[in-house]
């Protein structure tokens, strides 16, 4: 599949934009030419050695012939034009703001697909929390080809719709759709669609990577202040430093030493002291309880 997934009738969320429009209608989208060819190269050339450098995977869902590694925004300065890309930072906006303060990375990981081995079994990634609410999506994929990816060569699969039948486990493998498309393209998905990475049948390895954001208030699957270190996370721009975990999520979440964490950032790191990061009805209804305007229930309100 090498277009954009079509937008059926959904006037629930109609206005978000093309990709968003079409991510919550079908639980997916492919944007084409999404990224220059040559950046693409770029950044896979730097990616190279480690793919050489890194040992096969272990365990049954990442499976024996496939090699992963993370932390992508220190191995190679081209990450950054991929993590914020606009018309991909706008879509998770789009459809993750509605349910967080802000937005964060949820992590960077290379993948290579070697030959020979099963497909993925079928998942939904939001499964890695415990927790769900209907209604609420608690992360957004985007998948990076470095080389085309094929049905033979272990595309991805997705289950169009399976967003909305979350209580199956398991559908229909003949619904499965498996995303074709070449280098330059990205597979956008929700963290609630069915999806697996395809059996690679070829004699020639499939690479690619994904990129993943999640509500700023969730544990992100790969620790950011480890990834990303202040000593590394002074080269980013304040916005790539905010996605990779120095920001602090209303209300007081992921602070250091009751900060910010991007003060480690600003050189003034050493200067202690707690700064509140709230939500601006919480510090209204602080006001309120100061002012006696919020008593236990049953109680009558002080007169003015």
């Amino acid at each position: 599949m090498n277009e954009m997934s079509t937008v059926t009738g959904d006037p629930l969320h109609s206005g978000l934009g093309e990709q968003a429009e079409a991510l919550f209608a079908h639980g997916y989208c492919v944007i084409p030419n999404a990224m220059p060819t040559a950046i693409v190269r770029a950044l896979a050339a730097d990616l190279e050695p480690v793919f050489h450098a890194t040992k096969l995977s272990v365990g049954p869902f990442y499976g024996d012939t496939t090699k992963r590694f993370h932390g992508l925004l220190r191995r190679s300065a081209h990450m950054a034009a991929f993590v914020q890309h606009k018309t991909v930072l706008s879509t998770v906006e789009a459809i993750l703001g509605r349910h967080c303060d802000t937005i964060q990375l949820n992590l960077t990981q290379a993948i290579e697909i070697l030959p020979g081995g099963d497909a993925q079994p079928p998942h939904r990634d939001q499964d890695m929390w415990p927790v769900h609410t209907e209604g609420v999506e608690y992360l957004i994929n985007v998948m990076w080809p470095f080389s085309p990816y094929t049905a033979e060569n272990g595309a991805t699969v997705v289950w169009p719709g399976s967003h909305r039948r979350q209580d199956e486990i398991v559908i229909d493998a003949a619904e499965g759709v498996s995303i074709e498309m070449q280098p330059g393209a990205a597979l956008l998905f929700l963290g609630s669609i069915l999806h697996a990475g395809g059996a690679n049948r070829t004699r020639r390895p499939r690479r690619g990577m994904i990129v993943s954001y999640s509500l700023g208030w969730l544990k992100p699957y790969e620790l950011p202040w480890l990834a990303y270190p202040p000593e590394i996370a002074r080269s980013f721009d304040p916005e790539l430093a905010a996605l990779a975990g120095y920001r602090a999520h209303r209300p007081n979440l992921g602070t250091y030493e009751g900060r910010c964490p991007s003060h480690m950032l600003n050189g003034d790191s050493d200067a202690l002291g707690a700064i509140d990061a709230l939500r601006l009805e919480q510090e209204e209804l602080i006001e309120l309880y100061r002012a006696g305007a919020i008593v236990p229930q049953g109680s009558a309100v002080p007169a003015a």
